[in-house]
């Protein structure tokens, strides 16, 4: 006896097929907008970081720069000290130390940035067999907060002019402070600091101000004024900094740098050296490819986005196996994300919440509970991730439009799955067993107690209250099993006629 699958189907077949092609489509629509807002925000973090100098003199790449016996090479390090700029650094560091640089000078420009990042240049910094020279350019730049720490790590310490350092507090001390309890501070049940701190703040700052007045100690500058920049939040100009023996010079542009710097006696890894500049050939770096793609991933907003497409990818992937396209993406992005999340600041609470929201909408999509699952998870998710980033530096936080966007597609998803699992129990059964009951067959054989029938191009075993010869049509009373109940064509059509 011939039969095909359809025989062994569900009632709710058609149902489930609907609901996954339209999750499957809502999902591809989510993965859709999320690589539009990482388009985007790649666009922006790119423009950021974009160097504006296209000297005759310069080279992309530390690897396209001629084999000079000797020249000074010029970094430019703009934006904020992240996992990307202490790469470069010390990448370029290494690199000028094996082409026997004379001076590195590093044109900085930044708000500050990362404690660890920065630590990694200065250590770096300290053990380097090059001199290095950072200065703050062009006019108008800054190096604060962490910029600060690596203007006094440099064996040279140049401004340019209308440039300012300082404000190097940690960012951790500026938020705000819980007002003092009243009454008698020795009857409260800690004790209160004189000045608003709490231990761990006093900890965090005492260790600032130590690490800045070593470095300051290191080569004859001013530490009393960087001790005050660190528990102040202090800033000068060029022309105070030259002043208060912050730096050592003020150059209005590269060459005037150059040639202060000539014939100056330095400390080198605790050695006193002379610069000899005069002639040396001038060659500035670009930032290379590695640096601009170690930039985009830290960039929180990047990794942020890049996780939720690893996500809606793989899930595509698991309701429509076998494409392929949307599980390769997904967990290229997914890797990505997580390894621009592990050189990031990121609060495990946060991260925690998110996949804990993350794992709820999954849940919701592939078994639907009336929304319970999808909103829960959505409350997660939202609040995982604005706890994410556990930093309060500007540059290394998560925008929260993105995070708005985010919130708003996966609460559309949720939506559209609670009204398509709603739909789906209202509306009638469109294929299946049930759907036989009613159609006409054509008997093969004479039919009463047993006989066979072929429906819709399938035999099936069938049986009638009464004997219907061979070759007659059939009408489809009852469905048992693989065993059809049928009765005459004609009989059928007389009683409903009645």
């Amino acid at each position: 006896m011939r039969r095909t699958g359809s025989t062994r189907t569900f009632l709710h077949s058609v149902h489930l097929t609907a609901y996954n092609r339209m999750l499957q489509r809502i999902v591809l629509c989510c993965s859709i907008c999320i690589l539009s807002l990482l388009s985007i925000t790649f666009n922006v973090s790119a423009d950021t970081h974009r160097s504006d100098t296209h000297s005759a003199g310069s080279y992309s790449g530390i690897a396209e720069i001629p084999a000079y016996t000797a020249a000074i090479w010029q970094l430019p390090l703009q934006g904020a000290i992240g996992p990307a700029s202490s790469d470069l650094l010390i990448r370029t560091i290494d690199q000028a130390e094996q082409h026997n640089v004379r001076l590195l000078i590093v044109a900085l420009d930044t708000p500050g940035g990362l404690m660890t990042s920065m630590r990694k240049i200065i250590h770096r910094m300290l053990a380097s067999n090059v001199p290095i020279a950072v200065y703050v350019s062009p006019r108008g730049a800054r190096a604060a907060s962490a910029g600060t720490y690596l203007l006094y790590a440099s064996h040279l310490a140049a401004m340019a002019p209308a440039t300012n350092l300082g404000a190097a507090t940690p960012v951790q001390m500026g938020a705000p402070r819980r007002p003092l309890q009243p009454g008698n501070p020795d009857g409260s049940e800690q004790p209160a600091q004189p000045d608003g701190l709490s231990a761990m703040e006093k900890k965090v700052i005492n260790d600032a101000v130590a690490h800045i007045r070593g470095l300051a100690a290191l080569y004859g500058r001013n530490a009393d004024w960087a001790e005050q920049a660190v528990r102040e939040g202090a800033s000068l100009d060029a022309e105070q900094a030259l002043r208060h023996a912050v730096i050592e010079i003020v150059a209005s542009d590269v060459d005037d740098l150059l040639r202060q710097a000539d014939a100056r006696i330095i400390q080198l890894k605790e050695q006193d050296i002379e610069l000899q500049l005069q002639g040396l050939p001038l060659v500035t770096l670009q930032l290379d490819w590695r640096y601009e793609f170690l930039s985009t991933i830290t960039n929180p907003n990047v990794a942020y986005i890049l996780m939720m497409i690893g996500f809606y990818g793989l899930l595509l992937e698991f309701y429509n196996p076998g494409v392929g396209v949307p599980g390769v993406v997904g967990a290229i992005s997914l890797l990505t994300a997580l390894y621009a999340l592990q050189l990031l600041p990121v609060s495990y609470a946060g991260l925690g919440l998110i996949l804990l929201g993350l794992g709820l909408m999954a849940a919701e999509a592939l078994s639907p509970s009336f929304g319970i699952l999808g909103m829960g998870g959505l409350v997660a998710f939202v609040l995982g991730s604005i706890l994410l980033m556990d930093t309060g530096i500007p540059e290394f936080q998560i925008a929260l439009p993105i995070i708005a966007a985010t919130a708003v597609i996966s609460a559309v998803v949720c939506i559209l799955l609670l009204t398509m699992a709603l739909k789906s129990r209202r509306t009638p059964v469109a294929s299946g067993i049930a759907m036989l009951v009613g159609q006409t067959a054509l008997t093969l054989e004479p039919v009463h107690r047993g006989g066979r029938v072929r429906l819709n191009g399938e035999i099936w075993f069938a049986r009638s209250q009464t004997p219907i010869a061979a070759r007659q049509p059939v009408i489809v009373n009852r469905v048992e099993g693989l065993t059809l109940e049928v009765a005459p064509a004609l009989l059928t059509a007389r009683k409903e006629d009645r």
